[in-house]
């Protein structure tokens, strides 16, 4: 079996996910998304007409992210129109899922040279795709599993695990401080692609979102971000958020432990990686940056829905044969403060080696494009400290978590 190659990553900065707010709430998906592939296409010098697939993470895929954004990208990216393309859906973890699709297919053979990423504009989703329960309304699958809003399943998650409000403030201001610190030493500088609007103005070269500034008083002061929901009827369901909740955790007294500050930020953006087979890259010229170690998937409790993680990172270390003292660094999608706290908790690993530069509270979590953009941010930071192996993880709705393991070339 060939090896799959990392030859390069490149990514958006984040834009504030807020119509009139945000500097990328003005471009269209498709150019987002066609504004990393030409950088990669530039930086790598690559024959667009030699690309098999273009592989992309969308989780909305509704109106202007619907028909394929892959492909529409790569069309306005100016690619070859034999570069085909797809759309996958695997909720916050496909922008893992398109990376370890690109990687399986080079690895058997079929294929040798792939774009593989994601992008989600959350301000246009946000405001204009209608809401719909992760059951899609299935009433069936309701009764078995009866899937909430994931703030809520966050707060059950630290109310059962005694995840206190205070630590998981404490992990926050963290993530923030480390983001800062990140942002003031140029981490992101490598993969960063500048993005212009329609007109041809500069939207946004820097990360929009963190808040660098943050305390620990003006996190204590949020106020939580759930609790107002538990009486909100369940969709069309006839019955509220608090009366499913007692029914699946009957006696359970759920504790909103999470807010603005302890959850992931709502933001635009788009991330790619060129992914290529030993010999394609030596015949062309590519100097490969990484490979992929090991892949896996790995389904967890559905109504839980942020608990896989834990769970991806065993099975994806048994399939490389490695421990977690192989692991130099480690990037925990943070959806919500609990899903990392738990991870490292759970497997004893050191925050010093997790989420090095900060993570989704205070960068922002582009839904589909944030898994690709982890394993770009791992791997420019191995680069940066001279280190050798990354794990990439996230938790995704359905109660599941894609994991990748690379390994600086």
């Amino acid at each position: 079996m060939s090896e799959a190659w990392i030859i390069d990553a490149a990514r958006t900065p984040r834009g504030v996910g807020k119509q009139g707010k945000g500097a990328l709430w003005e471009v269209h998906p498709q150019k987002l998304l066609s504004t990393v592939l030409k950088a990669l296409v530039e930086r790598s010098n690559l024959n667009t007409s030699d690309i098999d697939d273009v592989i992309m993470s969308c989780s909305t895929q509704f109106q202007k992210q619907g028909a394929c954004v892959a492909r529409m990208a790569a069309l306005d990216a100016g690619f070859s129109t034999k570069a085909s393309g797809v759309t996958l859906d695997r909720f916050c973890g496909g922008g893992i899922t398109s990376v370890n699709l690109a990687a399986a297919n080079i690895m058997s053979g079929m294929e040798d040279l792939i774009v593989a990423g994601g992008v989600e504009m959350m301000s246009y989703t946000r405001s204009e795709a209608p809401p719909t329960p992760l059951d899609a309304g299935n009433l069936d699958l309701r009764r078995q599993y009866p899937q909430l809003n994931v703030g809520i399943a966050a707060d059950i998650i630290a109310t059962e695990e005694n995840f206190s409000r205070e630590a998981l403030d404490a992990f926050s201001l963290e993530s923030q401080q480390r983001a800062g610190r990140a942002l003031a030493e140029g981490a992101f500088t490598k993969s960063l692609v500048a993005v212009h609007n329609p007109d041809g103005t500069l939207a946004l070269d820097q990360e929009e979102y963190p808040r660098p500034q943050t305390t620990a008083e003006s996190l204590a002061n949020l106020q939580p971000a759930f609790e107002g929901m538990m009486d909100m009827e369940f969709f069309d369901s006839g019955r509220s958020y608090r009366e499913l909740v007692a029914e699946r955790w009957p006696g359970l007294e759920v504790e909103h432990r999470h807010h603005a500050g302890s959850s992931s930020g709502v933001v635009d953006g788009a991330g790619a990686l060129v992914m290529a087979s030993p010999e394609y890259a030596q015949k062309h010229d590519l100097k490969p940056r990484a490979r992929i170690v090991a892949m896996a998937n790995m389904g967890h409790s559905p109504e839980y829905i942020l608990n896989a993680p834990v769970d991806a990172a065993k099975k994806v270390l048994g399939k490389a044969g490695m421990t977690l003292d192989d692991i130099d660094l480690f990037e925990v999608n943070e959806a919500f403060a609990v899903v990392p706290m738990k991870f490292m908790r759970d497997l004893n690993v050191d925050h010093a080696k997790v989420n090095v530069n900060g993570g989704s509270i205070a960068l922002g979590h582009p839904i589909g494009a944030t898994g690709s953009m982890l394993i770009g941010t791992a791997l420019d930071e191995l680069e940066r400290r001279g280190q050798s192996t990354a794990l990439v993880t996230m938790c995704a709705a359905g109660g599941m978590a894609p994991a990748v393991i690379i390994e600086r070339i």
